[in-house]
């Protein structure tokens, strides 16, 4: 589908039962790949990021299956090491399955090549190979020097008890590493130089790897010392909904007045993103929460306000509220998003055209976004949202819709890449009657 027109809706209220977390999914499947014992996985994202993960560890030697067509998967753990020692692979744009794979195979002894979109080939992975190079790891860039694709020799690993990392780039850097270092079969201290970006997914990291049976001893957000210790199975171990996608519903609660209602994320959620209400709470909505469900809505006689707020807790929960300052009633400001410029696209650069062609006037920053909205009668209607082969611009634009302004989604089939069915489930919370009377 080339593109899809959305209606102008006046309302948005229901339940949405989220799709498993990406960030969690690709690092389950790499962590029950490596660990002694066979992993039974519930509720794992079906999405183009985990397809080209669980090929691409077919093709490692790790054997998996699903279970009928079920969201469930069993993934028979090799213990260590990649089994096969020489392969290619091909990783779409999936970020966090490039680099964690890119480290894990650095460490296996063996020869392999990765590959992904033109746009993972523009997007850095520079400081990762410096560190992994530290430990010993033979990695040649294949195109231009720091970025992908990669081909990875068999390493010569010896005795380095503490790497630096550069955390101001990309935290999936201190991921990858995190979860590779195990292989080394060696106490080794990750040093984090300048300031960590995305800390809450580091989180989600040290969570992981602590249910596989490795406790990472942390210093700050400085030092991460991974001990001698190997991977063991958990048995079983379930996804829990995506944070990230919850951010668009609990918007359209806020947007269409709700209540909107998500389940499989709440106040017990491993990722950073379940933030975004509270964010969303200081831009006007009411915000509920239980340990698997957020809800939000709207008063009727409140309207969404302006926040000069920093992002770095939220990185792409951020990008959600970016499309509700349009009809926010002030400027608003979106600081310390830096990392948006490395990826899927040039999200700053991307917002700020998309924003502007809705008649606001943003200020683009290097790491900031200042949006000044227009009168909201002066909304520009039927506006073509270029999506720049990125889910989260197509999935953020989406909402304008849902502030009762129509809209055109160009190349929506993008979404493929963490939430194939978003279109069809966000269909389920419009058209309801009005909560607020219009006048």
């Amino acid at each position: 589908m080339e593109y899809l027109d959305l209606p102008a809706y006046k309302s948005a209220s229901g339940m949405v039962k989220l799709p498993g977390s990406k960030s969690i999914s690709n690092r389950v499947l790499l962590l029950s790949a490596l660990a002694s014992g066979t992993t039974e996985i519930r509720e794992l994202l079906d999405s183009d990021d985990t397809q080209v993960m669980l090929e691409s560890l077919s093709r490692l030697g790790v054997k998996w299956q699903r279970h009928g067509g079920s969201d469930n998967y069993r993934v028979e753990g090799i213990g260590g090491t990649f089994p096969v020692k020489q392969a290619e692979l091909f990783l779409g744009n999936a970020g966090t399955a490039f680099r964690s794979l890119a480290a894990a195979c650095a460490l296996s002894g063996g020869d392999y090549v990765l590959r992904g979109v033109a746009r993972m080939h523009e997007r850095p992975i520079g400081d990762l190979v410096d560190a992994l190079r530290q430990l010993g790891a033979h990695i040649d860039y294949l195109g231009n020097e720091g970025f992908p694709p990669l081909h990875i020799h068999p390493a010569q690993p010896g005795d380095t008890a503490e790497v630096s990392v550069n955390g101001n780039v990309s935290s999936q850097f201190l991921t990858g590493l995190l979860m590779a270092a195990p292989l080394l079969g060696r106490s080794v201290t990750i040093k984090v130089a300048g300031e960590l970006i995305s800390r809450p997914y580091i989180k989600i990291t040290l969570g992981l790897m602590a249910k596989f049976g490795i406790k990472v001893e942390q210093q700050g957000w400085e030092r991460f010392t991974v001990p001698a210790a190997t991977y063991r199975s958990p048995g079983e171990i379930e996804v829990e909904g995506d944070a990230s996608s919850a951010s668009y519903f609990l918007a359209a609660g806020a947007l269409g007045h709700g209540p909107v209602r998500v389940q499989g994320v709440g106040r017990n959620a491993l990722q950073g993103d379940v933030q975004f209400a509270a964010a969303l709470a200081r831009m006007g909505a009411e915000i509920g929460m239980g340990p698997n469900w957020i809800e939000a809505q709207l008063p009727c006689s409140e309207k969404i306000r302006a926040v000069d707020m920093d992002c770095n807790h939220i990185p792409d929960a951020a990008m959600t509220l970016a499309v509700l300052a349009l009809f926010a009633d002030g400027p608003s400001t979106l600081r310390n998003i830096g990392s948006w410029r490395v990826k899927e696209t040039d999200r700053i650069a991307a917002m700020a055209a998309e924003l502007r062609k809705f008649g606001a006037e943003v200020e683009e920053g290097p790491d900031y976004l200042k949006i000044i909205p227009p009168h909201p009668s002066r909304l520009t209607p039927h506006v073509a949202v270029d999506t720049y082969d990125d889910h989260r611009m197509a999935m953020c634009f989406s909402l304008v819709s849902i502030g009762g302004v129509p809209v055109r989604i160009n190349d929506p089939g993008c979404v493929n890449k963490t939430f194939p069915e978003y279109f069809n489930v966000l269909a389920t919370i419009t058209g309801q009657p009005a909560a607020c009377k219009l006048v």
